[in-house]
């Protein structure tokens, strides 16, 4: 999945409303900053818990009892909406929606607030343009009526208005309490020229035809995200732009978009796959795994470095997500490899390489967003993301094994059998773990979506009986973090789709299809190319906005060359994660070194040998489908 290193400054994006020296917030904001707060993040975490009751209870209804419950789908559509508006809420008042920080990071303290600024003005435009949109698209769905619950659709549409109003006040608060008077005024009046510009130049853009593409969603979205405005909100503004401005197509439409693609019901496996890898960490779980491949690999030559390879693969089976899965792996490994004389950044560098090289495995998000975007079914995909993470496994195992030979690291004492046997007793249940979720979708139990409600119910029974750890103080804030994050993560799944639907209108996408298709070399170069390009936007977009703009348009193209759409999507992911975790821009890169608490610069000169060979291994994998398909149904 994708994943954010942001740093916490309660005077801009990054937080909630602080102190701030000469500044200070008047008590109604801090008041209002409050009850915003807790009227989005109550509810929200509620709502992750009801998901998990109501389609693990569909589960039950089916499977075990024969009586399917015909509701269950809707009411869960109906409370997903609402978990993702107000998770990204608190994740707006968190400061925690995705975005590109490099250039904001560089900047010193002065043009950091500037910055700032810019990211919180911005937001609030794009909220004050859509909410009167919003407003009419939940009044329009009132005549509709949802025919399991009988009851109006305009119940789950109102989600959308009532969440964009909720971020619209946060920004406003943060607004007037971490900006002066004056520069809060320079800013909304700037803000307002530069639209009023546009809104001139509006005869000339629309005699621009397709050329409006480059100026909307290459160059606006470039200096929106590169100004560290949230990718959400940057792509939110450049479709209303683009629309208002080029088109004569109603606002409406871009809400409209927007619940379309976060109403996917696969999606809904983002907020309960988080959920279930803060289990895995709380319980113990990823420990006792990690232990009992210390005590396997642990005397062999630069074994904690296979080790962390085989933790990483195993751990990412389970999770889904990429800083979960980093955050579970690295304290209980990294102590011990530091014992044995392990250097600081190629520990990090490898950690961010195994990141990249398990983004395919399942229950991988990215692999549940290409599902939800282009139709290609998730079992499927969940079956062929073994193997090639695998393959880039033996890739980094043999760097791995090149560096220890070089440098002479020494060997350890094997763990007797016994203790081995000890610890694979004690890792077994979580072991398991990986294969009850797999074999729960391939049988027929569960649904992608369902299967990781049995998860979660079997992280808890473990927890509590196997493992005795099981801190329930921890699940309230986990429950708020998990909709914090999957609101973040959606609400950019919403407004890519606005702009992907855009892209479809213009006719963009029949060009790109007519000028890949016509690529020399055919499928062969059709694929080095969509590799250097994915790897590219992984860097800058990260892997989910990326494949929901693109996915729809790049698809297609590959089916019409002759390449699978399975094998197609192992490679996209691949390429993704690459340029996700490799720095100067890759921000999951950024996320491990956080989650080691080692500075980046650090593992800079390490981190390429490595990537070097996920590039390698994504090759091997390109060239050779049988690795993604081999074990397809026929």
């Amino acid at each position: 999945m994708s994943t954010q290193m942001v740093e916490v400054d309660p005077r801009g994006m990054d937080g909630p409303v602080g102190e701030i020296p000469g500044c200070k917030p008047a008590r109604a904001l801090r008041l209002a900053d409050k009850v915003l707060g807790a009227v989005s993040e109550v509810p929200a975490a509620l709502l992750v818990v009801a998901e998990v009751g109501v389609l693990f209870s569909g589960v039950l209804s089916r499977y075990v009892l024969r009586t399917p419950l015909v509701w269950v789908d809707e009411l869960a559509s109906l409370l997903f909406i609402w978990l993702i508006m107000l998770g990204s809420a608190v994740a707006f008042r968190r400061g925690s929606h995705m975005r590109m920080t490099a250039l904001v990071d560089k900047a010193g303290p002065q043009w950091r607030g500037v910055f700032e600024l810019v990211a919180t003005v911005a937001a609030l435009t794009w909220l004050a343009l859509v909410a009167g949109a919003a407003y009419e698209f939940a009044s329009e769905e009132a005549f509709v009526t949802m025919p399991a619950l009988d009851i109006s659709n305009a119940w789950r549409a109102a989600a959308l208005p009532v969440g964009i109003a909720l971020i619209l006040l946060m920004s406003v608060v943060r607004l007037l309490s971490t900006a002066s008077r004056r520069a809060a005024l320079v800013a909304l009046v700037a803000c307002g020229a530069v639209v009023g510009v546009l809104v001139g130049l509006q005869p000339v853009l629309q005699g621009l035809g397709n050329a409006n593409l480059v100026v909307f969603f290459v160059g606006i979205v470039g200096l929106l995200v590169f100004a560290g405005v949230p990718i959400a909100f940057s792509f939110g503004l450049a479709t209303f732009g683009y629309l208002s401005l080029t088109t004569s197509t109603p606002t409406i439409v871009v809400i409209g978009r927007m619940d379309e693609g976060m109403s996917h019901l696969i999606l809904l496996a983002v907020p309960l796959f988080v959920f279930l890898g803060v289990l895995i960490e709380m319980t113990s779980m990823a420990r006792a795994m990690v232990q009992f491949l210390a005590n396997l690999l642990g005397h062999i030559r630069g074994g904690l470095s296979y080790v962390l390879i085989g933790a990483m693969y195993l751990v990412s089976g389970i999770s889904g997500a990429k800083a979960a899965d980093m955050a579970a792996v690295a304290p209980a490994l990294f102590p011990e490899m530091k014992k044995r004389g392990a250097d600081d950044g190629d520990m990090v560098a490898l950690l961010a390489a195994t990141g990249a090289q398990t983004e395919t495995v399942p229950p991988s998000l990215v692999l549940i967003t290409i599902g939800s975007v282009t139709g290609i079914s998730i079992a499927d995909l969940f079956t062929a993301g073994l193997l090639p993470g695998v393959v880039l496994a033996l890739m980094l195992g043999l760097v791995v094994w090149w560096r220890a030979r070089k440098a002479g690291a020494p060997c350890n004492a094997r763990a007797s059998r016994t203790m081995v046997g000890k610890s694979l007793l004690v890792a077994l249940p979580a072991l398991a773990l990986p294969f009850v979720i797999r074999a729960a979708v391939v049988e027929g139990v569960a649904t992608a979506t369902e299967v990781s409600t049995i998860g979660i119910v079997y992280a808890i029974v473990v927890g509590l009986l196997v493992y005795r750890k099981f801190d329930v103080r921890q699940i309230w804030p986990a429950l708020v973090d998990t909709a914090a994050l999957s609101g973040a993560i959606l609400l950019i799944i919403g407004t890519a789709t606005g702009m992907a639907w855009s892209l479809t209108q213009s006719g963009f996408s029949g060009d790109l299809a007519a000028a890949m298709a016509k690529l020399p070399g055919g499928a062969a170069a059709f694929i080095a190319v969509s590799i250097v390009a994915f790897v590219l936007l992984g860097s800058v977009l990260e892997g989910i906005p990326a494949i929901v703009l693109f996915g729809p348009l790049l698809f297609p193209i590959a089916r019409q060359l002759g390449i699978h759409d399975v094998h197609y999507s192992m490679i996209v992911v691949l390429a993704m994660g690459i340029g996700l975790f490799a720095p100067p821009f890759g921000v999951g890169y950024y996320a491990a070194c956080a989650i080691s608490r080692i500075r980046p610069s650090e593992g800079v000169r390490h981190v390429w040998r490595y990537m070097a060979s996920l590039i390698a291994g994504t090759v091997v994998v390109a060239a050779v489908p049988w690795i993604s398909t081999g074990f397809l149904p026929h």
